[in-house]
């Protein structure tokens, strides 16, 4: 008798054990929460307890996807709504126009009959927003490097808010600070240039004074902080692994920024670029203070002269009749172009380059 297995209290008239509620399966219980909608049982609501009942989490959910999707489309009508103003008013003062827009290097709106063209406005902006990223990228990547890889955390920080604070000075204050007191080194550096190495067209003869090439470096200035920043936070997201797997391979720290750091940052860093190009193609104030208000293409960047299409628009709008305030509205409509192309080029890169990133990461 003590050796005969005791049956289950709760046994049925055929001898078969009967399940109580507490040991129902698992499976069976979720499936009568789920019937029951109890958000307290498993699978009864998001989350399995004190979540949100199904039809209310999705209703927020679409609630979420229409107010993201409203955002982004309120960005391309703005865009469109530009665009749309942009070429209104300029189409009037363009069929005024008795002069190629393209390539007429004047700028005589006001005149009976008007004459302007974008030629050599639009080649001084380009101009000199290259030359300004070809003077301050190296440099911004240098710093970026060298604050994320060499230099002490504590020293790294610092240094870091401090080169971040040129971004907070007003480009009124660069070109005016460029105009009154760096002209003169600048002016210095032209005539060194011409005389050494003269027989480069581009360092060609003066006078010298305001210039492409004070704009240019006043330009470099102000584009620097923002390239160091977004490239200095690059490359400190590249992966702890990849960094150490070429250390632990042999690779010297040089070694192991090129081969691990610059190319997981390279999509970074052209954004970077091109939103620094994107600042120093639509910057105003500074050029106009910076450069001369000649109309002429020259690639001569040391002679006193330049000009660029935010500069002339801050210079001339104030004495334009409207023919000219349309002639500048077009030539704005020229820059507004520009840099939708410059942008969308940036996209592209990225955009091609995303592979590899995601593989890294």
């Amino acid at each position: 008798m003590g050796d005969t297995p005791q049956r289950s209290a709760h046994a049925g008239t055929g001898g078969t054990p009967v399940a109580t509620s507490h040991e129902r399966p698992a499976g069976a219980s979720a499936r009568v929460a789920e019937r029951s909608g109890n958000p307290g049982r498993p699978d009864g609501g998001l989350g399995g307890g004190g979540g949100l009942p199904r039809a209310r989490a999705f209703g927020a959910e679409r609630a979420f996807r229409g107010l993201t999707l409203a955002a982004g489309s309120t960005v391309l009508i703005v865009i469109a709504a530009i665009a749309i103003f942009l070429i209104a008013k300029a189409v009037p003062a363009l069929r005024a126009n008795t002069e190629s827009f393209w390539t007429f290097e004047g700028w005589f709106p006001n005149d009976n009959p008007p004459k302007f063209g974008i030629g050599a406005l639009a080649f001084g902006t380009v101009l000199s927003s290259l030359l300004a990223l070809l003077v301050a990228v190296p440099v911004a990547l240098g710093i970026a490097l060298y604050l994320s890889h060499y230099a002490p955390r504590r020293l790294g920080n610092s240094l870091g808010f401090l080169i971040d604070l040129l971004a907070a000075v007003p480009s009124v204050v660069f070109g005016l600070w460029g105009r009154d007191y760096f002209a003169g080194p600048v002016a210095d550096l032209s005539a060194w240039l011409n005389k050494y190495f003269g027989w480069i067209p581009i360092f060609g003869e003066g006078p010298y004074g305001s210039s492409i090439l004070l704009g240019s470096v006043v330009l470099a200035i102000m584009v620097l902080p923002i390239v160091t920043s977004l490239s200095r936070e690059v490359f400190r997201q590249t992966p702890t692994a990849n960094e150490e797997a070429a250390l632990a391979l042999g690779a010297t720290r040089w070694e192991m920024i090129r081969t691990a750091v610059l190319p997981y940052g390279r999509p970074g860093v052209i954004a970077a670029v091109m939103l620094g190009l994107g600042r120093a193609l639509g910057e105003t104030i500074a050029l106009a203070l910076t450069l001369g208000s000649t109309y002429a293409i020259s690639f001569n960047i040391l002679e006193a002269g330049g000009n660029s299409i935010a500069a002339n628009i801050a210079n001339r709008f104030g004495e334009a009749n409207d023919t000219g305030r349309g002639a500048l509205i077009a030539s704005g409509l020229v820059l507004f172009a520009i840099t939708l192309i410059v942008n969308i080029t940036a996209r592209a890169i990225i955009y091609r380059r995303r592979e590899f990133t995601e593989s890294a990461a």
